[in-house]
């Protein structure tokens, strides 16, 4: 039997049985059982594998949803590691990213309010808090980051966001469109309420940013934190998160 540690995030019945129903279309041919299941403790999604296509099963799983380094030594051999933002911490002024290590105990790639505004404000002495909401860092929201492992203890991995993910959300500034960021919900339901909503035309693009989370494009002119209210009554369970590209001008010019 093979366990993987999805690179995914769930505390809901519907997204275990969504990835299940997935696996069960996907896997029709080949001679494999796959349980899904929660860690309790950290909440990442495991499969359990069985059978003679274990290892096709295992490939294609982790090649559609990445799978967790679980420890720090596979970590290491990673250029950069993919997590959900844990705690913004305005006391310590860092950022904490869970980044699926949790063998033999759970480490967290921690980012310096230093890192983050020589990555994203050209340097400017902004505090935590409005670094984070200007760029959409919420807890919950994916990234990605390197870790620093000369200057990282077992728990505490010291680290800065990675190259793929600065260029991310600089493009999403220099774009000027406001993106809006739906944390726990499916594409399908994402599009069926743009629909409903009748926001089709003010949303342009829908990109996933992992199983269950998307950042929606508005189109120019349409104010992202005004589309939610429209959306949310529909999604109460979701959370919404507001990357504002024209609020942050002022901050990354100069």
């Amino acid at each position: 039997m093979t366990t993987i540690t999805l690179l995914v995030k769930s505390s809901r019945a519907w997204q275990l049985k969504a990835i299940e129903e997935m696996l069960q279309t996907q896997f029709e041919e080949l001679d494999v059982e796959a349980r899904v299941l929660t860690n309790s403790k950290t909440k990442w999604v495991q499969i359990e594998l069985s059978g003679e296509d274990e290892t096709i099963a295992t490939n294609y799983i982790t090649k559609t949803y990445g799978a967790c380094p679980v420890t720090v030594e596979n970590a290491k051999a990673l250029e950069s590691l993919k997590g959900y933002i844990s705690q913004i911490d305005n006391n310590k002024q860092e950022l904490r990213v869970d980044i699926g290590v949790f063998e033999p105990k759970m480490a967290q790639a921690v980012l310096s309010v230093t890192s983050l505004q020589s990555a994203l404000v050209n340097g400017k002495k902004l505090p935590l808090q409005q670094i984070a909401e200007l760029f959409g860092l919420a807890e919950g929201v994916p990234v990605s980051v390197k870790v620093n492992w000369e200057h990282s203890s077992e728990e505490e991995l010291s680290s800065e966001l990675s190259e793929a993910q600065i260029e991310k959300l600089i493009s999403w500034q220099l774009s000027l469109l406001d993106r809006l960021i739906v944390l726990g919900t499916s594409k399908e339901t994402v599009t069926e309420v743009l629909e409903r909503t009748h926001l089709e035309r003010d949303v342009i693009d829908v990109e996933a940013l992992s199983a269950f989370d998307f950042a929606l494009t508005c189109k120019l002119g349409t104010d992202a934190a005004g589309v939610v209210p429209r959306m949310g009554r529909y999604m109460r369970g979701s959370v919404f998160v507001v990357f504002n590209a024209d609020k942050i001008r002022d901050f990354t010019v100069g």
